[in-house]
């Protein structure tokens, strides 16, 4: 059964967001509820896949489950990471077929999805690219006010709620705060108010 948390939901809902970080042998999940243009917390959970000893029957058991968690929660948009390139070639050909397995199960809803890279990811969490996944689930529990005893030990499930919390502020951002900004460094100096500064550089090594 796979490890999760949730948090009661409001009774009126504006939007929701469901984020997925693939993974061929523990994929993360996350559920945004976005009410008065503040996101709050709905669950986050891991689906292991170790079990199963067939590539085949864990693309099977993700697709299900992420039909399974759409059918639950009722997501408006998908926002799921990217896989991002690494020197193991058929560790990237499973992942990518994750990652594809559980779009389509998206797709077969019609939901919405947007892929958003890593590095965009933590940036939009930490405003530091090459944060580390501790510090991306420790930025999660603040800004999302989730108390310490309910933040799981797989960080698989805070990376999925990175994904939907990143898209929730690249849709959500009013086009007038970029005006005039070319880059990050540029970006981050003319709105000091909106990324949150971190100062550790260890790079996320992780491919599953």
């Amino acid at each position: 059964m796979a490890d999760k948390i949730s948090i009661n939901r409001p009774t009126q809902a504006e939007r929701i967001i469901i984020g997925i970080d693939p993974g061929t042998h523990v994929m993360g999940y996350g559920v945004l509820r976005v009410v008065a243009n503040k996101p709050q917390l709905v669950t986050m959970g891991v689906i292991e896949l170790s079990r199963f000893e067939s590539h085949y029957l864990r693309l099977r058991r993700i697709y299900e489950r992420v039909q399974g968690l759409i059918a639950q929660y009722l997501p408006d948009e998908m926002a799921i990471e990217a896989p991002f390139f690494g020197k193991n070639v058929q560790s990237m050909l499973k992942l990518g077929r994750a990652q594809g397995v559980a779009m389509a199960a998206a797709l077969s809803r019609d939901i919405p999805i947007c892929e958003y890279a890593p590095l965009k990811i933590k940036m939009a969490i930490t405003g530091n690219g090459q944060a580390s996944k501790e510090q991306v689930a420790e930025m999660l529990r603040r800004t999302l006010n989730i108390p310490q005893e309910n933040m799981l030990p797989q960080l698989d499930a805070t990376d999925g709620l990175a994904a939907a919390l990143c898209h929730y502020y690249e849709t959500s951002r009013p086009i007038s705060t970029t005006r005039g900004a070319t880059n990050w460094k540029e970006f981050i100096a003319k709105n000091p108010d909106k990324v949150v500064r971190r100062t550790t550089t260890q790079a996320d090594k992780d491919i599953k």
